[in-house]
């Protein structure tokens, strides 16, 4: 890279894999983004921030989709299919929990946070350093003593 090149951002996705189960599931890092963003597309972070103001009441997938709808302001609208996917994305991941109730339509799931935010940081952290002490050990060890 030339003096006159900007660095692009870092996208680890391949060194920061945890298990679930028998699964293998992703967590992209973006480093030119701060806070959650870092982590979390804009209206998957609104979707948490929705279930941590509930403080464990649950909602279902159309209640999130109409809030996360609601606090973009317009900015852009969100399938709910892609809340839906997001929603189950995060109960593998283990961040969410859910219950199956019946009603008119069928079977729908209530989902509650596992995490509240600072725990769900905390867990995003534990995930990233596991994962760099696995695969860089040594590396990871220096950095860390440096910080």
């Amino acid at each position: 890279m030339t003096h006159t090149q900007k660095a692009q951002p870092l996208n680890i996705t391949s060194c920061v894999k945890e298990v679930v189960g028998d699964k293998k599931l992703a967590l992209t890092i973006d480093t030119s983004s701060e806070g959650l963003a870092m982590v979390l597309k804009d209206y998957q972070e609104l979707a948490l921030k929705y279930l941590w103001r509930l403080d464990g009441e649950g909602a279902s997938s159309r209640d999130v989709w109409v809030q996360v709808n609601e606090d973009l302001e317009g900015s852009k609208t969100i399938s709910r299919a892609s809340i839906i996917n997001f929603l189950n994305s995060m109960v593998d991941e283990g961040v969410l929990n859910y219950t199956e109730t019946t009603g008119k339509g069928g079977h729908r799931r209530i989902y509650t946070a596992k995490y509240d935010e600072a725990e769900f940081k905390e867990y995003v952290a534990k995930v990233v350093l596991k994962n760099l002490l696995r695969d860089f050990p040594e590396e990871t060890k220096r950095v860390i003593k440096t910080i």
